[in-house]
């Protein structure tokens, strides 16, 4: 669970003016944020493949399931060649980290084949890679004017359109994204 100061179950909401192509427009989903930094999945940036190619094209069992269809996501920058899959219920896998609200993530194989068989978690994201924030580094990236931090939604993680995901999470904290500068000011 998270704790009182830290970001865990929130969204991480890139400013405007954070160029970073790796996260440009991105909402980063915290998954785990403590004294020694934070881990997140961006869950905004489709890589133009479905989760029934990436099965195959690991050689895991043929996708035979409706999740199948579903795109892949690029989570971020870290371990770019790693699966992971957000996911709610969380389930019983053989190695989940569970998050909040539900959530957990999974990098076991055995939620593939689940999902394959249409046997897997009702909700779920599948990711390539993480990203990752050393102690201290995502607060002063927030100090810095490069993210703003809102509470996590199911129906944005899951429902919403991968596209019209930065603008959602923003909204949730009454915030039109698309309307702020991306110069901060300091006195």
């Amino acid at each position: 669970m998270s704790e009182p100061g830290y970001l865990s179950n929130q969204f991480l909401i890139a400013m405007p003016n954070l160029r970073d192509p790796q996260f440009f427009h991105s909402v980063t989903y915290i998954c785990e944020h403590n004294e020694q930094g934070a881990m997140g999945i961006v869950i905004n940036q489709p890589v133009g493949m479905t989760v029934a190619e990436l099965v195959e094209h690991v050689g895991e069992v043929p996708m035979q399931h409706a999740q199948g269809t579903r795109s892949v996501f690029r989570g971020g920058p870290v371990e770019g060649e790693r699966g992971f899959v957000l996911h709610a219920p969380v389930g019983e896998w053989e190695s989940t980290l569970p998050v909040a609200d539900g959530l957990g993530v999974t990098t076991s194989s055995d939620i593939i084949h689940a999902m394959a068989k249409g046997q897997g978690p009702e909700k779920s994201l599948v990711v390539l890679g993480y990203a990752g924030w050393g102690a201290g580094q995502l607060e002063s990236e927030i100090r810095d004017n490069s993210w703003l931090n809102g509470p996590a939604d199911h129906a944005i993680l899951f429902e919403t359109p991968a596209e019209k995901r930065w603008t959602a999470a923003a909204a949730l904290i009454g915030v039109d994204i698309r309307q702020l500068s991306g110069d901060a000011g300091h006195a």
